[in-house]
């Protein structure tokens, strides 16, 4: 057995992978309808400022990125955000709300909405932290 190494992963090959991967994992899992989520902020010239891309499935919403730009920082736009996401997740009968954050992101901001810490990568990637948390919705 020879496995192939290498550090450029083609658009071709990770579609492969991840179709073997999705074609065993719809033949098990209870809901096969994912739906993505965005959430976006713009301004009056129609770029985004702020916004959110996640996912609902099943019983859970997964925040992928919360972000806001640095001038609206403070002004409690990612807490609308995160509000708005969370109702629209109870809204597709979602349960439960999961993300990741950096140490140097938003750990507190998460548990200030009511997020709990249940697993923390510590030294990611060299000397930092990468918190997950989830949240009953």
């Amino acid at each position: 057995m020879i496995f192939e190494i290498t550090d450029t992963i083609h658009e071709t090959d990770e579609k492969y992978i991840f179709e073997g991967l999705l074609e065993y994992n719809l033949e098990r899992i209870e809901d096969k309808n994912p739906r993505d989520l965005g959430i976006y902020l713009p301004d009056e010239t129609g770029r985004k400022i702020a916004g959110l891309i996640g996912s609902t499935h099943g019983n859970w919403l997964f925040v992928k990125y919360l972000w806001v730009s640095k001038e609206l920082r403070g002004k409690q736009i990612g807490s609308k955000i995160l509000i708005q996401a969370e109702e629209t997740a109870k809204e597709r009968g979602c349960k439960y709300s999961f993300l990741d954050t950096f140490s140097f992101q938003a750990p507190l901001f998460y548990e200030k909405h009511g997020y709990k810490e249940v697993f923390t990568l510590e030294n990611y990637p060299v000397t930092g932290k990468r918190y997950y948390f989830t949240k009953s919705l």
